[in-house]
């Protein structure tokens, strides 16, 4: 069953025995990027290109709003960045100087063009854009709390709680109306807003989502990722630290730690997977952390075998980092299309059964009589895994050794993070072996979690609290789970879930 979206509706299509192929069906999804910026003449232009950089957190949809200094203007659109925004008339419809804009991949709530971000609403002293990159461990109760005192929302996104929250504050002033509203969610967030006078931007206390802080010409930027300041030149500052609150106005910047000080918990994921492997993620090169999780791994888990092959692309960084400390030679055996869409109707089983092809093929001439070890960044379902074991042993491959740079994951996610359910999961229903034997491989083994924490930097996990949020492998939730305690649906929802 797959949906097609049209204007502001989820549409369900009836194509008899056809059924959506997704790529990605078996990996953690995105999340969210978010960009804004303060005080430039070009400042659409510059937040679309900065999107671009953050495609990878989200391919679903992407927004612009601006502000010229007598109105606001917003573009959303569902689809890419290029897509949306390559049209220079578009651009012209977004006069303005201070910009946030924002890549959707939902994680709550359903593709439709109402939850697209950024959100806007008018609220009593001037307009207010929101834009979001996370997940409220507690948003479905505080929106079925504010829905009940006569609340009116226009989305299915959490983060319009922030827009409620913000407006019914008493406070005098719009930074301490803003405040007031993050003191009511939990969970994770990196926010990025605007109004008629400023620019402001949010880190959650634990700082489990990341952001960042650079400057462009003398113009502030606040953004998910440092590639998103590469691309436009701009020079990166600092990280906007966990629990930090910064407001930039024409005549100041303000700095707020408006909550206690807590020992920070960064999404250990965003090393793992998520961020660009060009970006700098809390001080640390994510291709060099992503390169150490290889060799960390081969020390731990060595294979008998004749080359080292990435699972493409985000098997590549771990994938050199075990060929350079196993002295097996590295070799692309499998080669990805990079022109597969997201969803594709094929029209028979048969068909469907090869879909991975077309996102992977095999380089028979690198696999062909060779025992080969697969390295890729984590397994989740595994059902990819089966395929492209498969694929290796069709295109010769004598043996096939899985590895994978990250410890197994058997817990969900409710920080922006769109895992499966637990029951989902393969390495909560399943022991080592029956993974093996469940994906085809002559051998399997993960990078433990003390692994993941020395090539951090870590001599293991502290004792008493992790220095990252690591809960997909430890189940250790670094926050209160407010919507599950409350029996809330929390499955964070998805186009099909919402649909359906």
């Amino acid at each position: 069953m797959t949906y097609t979206m049209v204007d502001d509706a989820a549409v369900k299509r009836t194509d008899g025995d056809a059924e959506a192929f997704d790529p990605h069906a078996d990996r953690l999804r995105e999340e969210c990027g978010v960009f804004g910026i303060f005080g430039h003449p070009d400042a659409a232009a510059i937040t679309a290109l900065g999107l671009h950089a953050l495609q990878h957190r989200g391919q679903e949809a992407a927004g612009i709003t601006v502000y010229d200094g007598q109105r606001f203007h917003s573009e959303r659109r569902l689809g890419l960045v290029g897509d949306a925004f390559s049209d220079a008339e578009v651009i012209k419809r977004l006069p303005g100087h201070i910009a946030v804009g924002h890549v959707r991949y939902s994680t709550t709530g359903a593709t439709i063009l109402r939850n697209v971000q950024p959100l806007f609403a008018e609220l009593d002293g001037g307009g207010f854009a929101i834009a979001h990159n996370g997940n409220l461990t507690n948003g479905l109760t505080l929106r079925r709390n504010l829905i009940r005192d006569g609340a009116i929302c226009q989305s299915t996104s959490d983060t319009e709680v922030m827009l409620h929250l913000v407006a019914r504050s008493k406070k005098a002033r719009f930074t301490e109306r803003f405040i007031e509203a993050l003191r009511h969610i939990e969970g994770a967030y990196a926010f990025v807003g605007l109004t008629n006078k400023k620019l402001v931007g949010a880190r959650d206390p634990l700082g489990i989502r990341p952001l960042v802080l650079g400057e462009l010409d003398g113009h502030p930027i606040m953004t998910s990722e440092t590639c998103a300041l590469d691309i436009i030149g701009a020079r990166y500052v600092r990280d906007v630290e966990p629990g930090e609150v910064i407001v930039f106005s024409s005549d100041k910047v303000e700095t707020l730690r408006p909550f206690p000080p807590v020992a920070p918990r960064p999404c250990i994921f965003e090393y793992i997977y998520f961020a660009r492997p060009d970006s700098i993620v809390g001080g640390r090169s994510v291709y060099q952390v992503r390169k150490t999780m290889g060799m960390q791994l081969a020390n731990e888990s060595p294979a008998d075998a004749d080359v080292v092959v990435p699972v493409p692309d985000s098997g590549v960084p771990a994938a050199i980092g075990y060929a350079q400390a196993s002295g097996i030679p590295y070799e692309l055996g499998i080669i990805r299309n990079h022109y597969v869409g997201r969803t594709f109707i094929q029209p028979t089983q048969s068909v469907r059964d090869q879909g991975v092809r077309m996102k992977h093929s095999a380089n028979r001439s690198v696999v062909e009589g060779k025992r080969i070890v697969l390295i890729d960044d984590s397994l989740v379902r595994g059902t990819t895994s089966v395929k492209i074991v498969r694929m290796m042993r069709e295109a010769g491959a004598r043996e096939v050794h899985f590895r994978i740079s990250s410890p197994p994951i058997t817990h969900p996610d409710y920080y922006g993070i769109d895992t499966p359910d637990r029951d989902k999961l393969l390495a909560a229903t399943h022991d080592l072996e029956g993974m093996r034997r469940y994906i085809g491989a002559d051998s399997l083994a993960f990078l433990s979690v003390d692994g993941i924490y020395r090539a951090m930097g870590y001599e293991g996990r502290d004792p008493v609290r992790p220095q990252f949020t690591d809960h997909c492998f430890t189940g250790d939730y670094p926050t209160q789970l407010t919507d599950r305690a409350t029996e809330v649906p929390t499955r964070q929802l998805s186009l099909l879930a919402e649909a359906s």
